[in-house]
């Protein structure tokens, strides 16, 4: 486990690190669209951000094999390298993206590249595990059509939530921590040593979204971009293949020593591609809400619209903040209610408590608004604006007083930032008069 969380701090404080430089490098390559009809932010904000989560990923994984346990998986197994090919392709493809803008198909395209590249490398499903029955071989052509499918799936799943400040940032790292505990658990209580890669590729994804959330968080710094996100989605789905199709369930079945405890053991396995797709249940859900709507429209799947499921939040009345949590909860909720069926002989507590989170998830959708505040011993590692104390931006900049989250703000941004302010102001004291 030292190891892991080793590997962990190290992709997380390099990714942390090279935002700022990022940043800087993004305003300068013009990496800052205007804000469209579907946006939610006000401003052009930079993107590019999936750089920074790049340098993590390599961070990460050159510490990993400096380590004695973790140095081993980069010669006994050829997934590391097919990892570095994948996201390569898929970071440079995001990278175009961010800046010139790429068409849908042509973006599909690359990632089915990228999917094919890791496939002739070796990642890719050879079994299906049946409990009971034992592995279920599957033909090469359909381990291919299999794991591209994962691939390219996840990988739109996170770019399509990845709307609102933090929110794919924040699923990916809620996932990435429910499939590390299930993968390190087949690998440290069962000896899978083929679970051993997808908890390094946990390890560093949850490093390398920590790392990037304190600039993303709303009010967002930056944005990760297709760069990032379609990164993002494709470690996931790296993990989930790497995973899939190699742990033997009657390996299981003897390490346990019942059938019955092998099957609870291997829950989210039971039908294949399960765990992944249950820890992003809600990215996928929203995914094929948005395929079924636009079809059903007449427009193509991949027509950008602002219908999803943070946006339908923000037209209930929630503020930004409070919808990135809401969703926050409930993928918890559904990913590590996930993971604990795996390490319970029964399910019933499981349920229950997952019944009771529920009741709490809906006691919090029924609280005022809030805004966030960092607890004080943190406070010096966060972005001003989640400092006790701290004024809004645009109310500070209308009350002539200058903060440190605006000290990078040109003098038009300051002056842009004081009419919105006053504005506002000015909207809320009518408010107050009218009420």
């Amino acid at each position: 486990m030292r190891e892991y969380l080793l590997v962990l701090f190290v992709s997380a404080a390099v990714t942390y690190l090279l935002v700022s430089p990022v940043r800087k490098f993004a305003i300068a390559a013009g990496a800052m669209p205007a804000v469209r009809a579907r946006d939610v932010h006000r401003e052009p904000t930079p993107r590019l951000g999936g750089i920074a989560m790049f340098g993590g990923l390599l961070a990460g994984l050159l510490a990993a094999s400096q380590l004695t346990n973790l140095g081993r998986l980069f010669v006994q197994s050829a997934d590391v390298k097919a990892l570095l090919s994948g996201a390569g392709i898929m970071f440079v493809l995001g990278v175009l993206d961010d800046k010139w803008g790429v068409d849908a198909l042509v973006k599909l395209g690359g990632q089915m590249i990228a999917a094919g590249v890791m496939v002739w490398q070796g990642v890719t499903v050879i079994s299906i595990p049946v409990p009971g029955y034992g592995p279920v071989a599957v033909t090469p052509t359909q381990g291919m059509i299999i794991s591209v499918t994962l691939v390219v799936v996840m990988v739109n799943a996170v770019n399509f939530i990845d709307g609102l400040d933090g929110l794919a940032a924040g699923m990916v790292c809620i996932a990435a921590i429910a499939f590390f505990l299930y993968s390190y658990r087949l690998w440290l209580g069962y000896g899978v040593n083929d679970a051993a890669p997808a908890a390094l590729f946990t390890a560093v994804l949850i490093g390398m979204c920590l790392g990037f959330l304190p600039h993303n968080l709303h009010p967002a710094r930056i944005f990760m971009g297709d760069s990032g996100s379609m990164m993002l989605g494709l470690m996931l789905a790296v993990a989930a293949i790497s995973i899939t199709g190699r742990v033997d369930p009657d390996l299981v079945s003897a390490r346990t020593g019942s059938q019955t405890l092998a099957v609870h053991a291997l829950v989210p396995i039971y039908i294949p591609l399960l765990l992944p797709l249950t820890v992003i249940a809600l990215p996928l859900a929203d995914l094929l809400l948005a395929v079924v709507r636009r079809t059903w429209a007449g427009k193509s799947p991949f027509a950008a619209d602002k219908q999803h499921l943070h946006h339908r939040l923000l037209e209930v009345g929630h503020s930004h903040s409070r919808a990135v949590l809401i969703m926050y909860f409930w993928a918890a909720l559904i990913a590590f209610g996930t993971v604990a069926v795996s390490v319970t002989n029964t399910g019933r507590t499981v349920v229950l408590t997952m019944a009771g989170l529920c009741l709490v998830g809906l006691a919090v959708l029924l609280m005022p608004r809030f805004r966030p505040r960092a607890p004080k011993a943190v406070q010096p590692f966060v972005p001003p604006r989640y400092r006790s104390g701290e004024r809004d931006a645009g109310q500070a900049a209308a009350e002539g007083v200058e903060t440190p989250a605006m000290a990078e703000l040109s003098a038009e941004d300051k002056a842009l930032l004081g009419r919105i302010g006053t504005g506002a102001t000015a909207a809320g004291r009518r408010g107050d008069q009218q009420s």
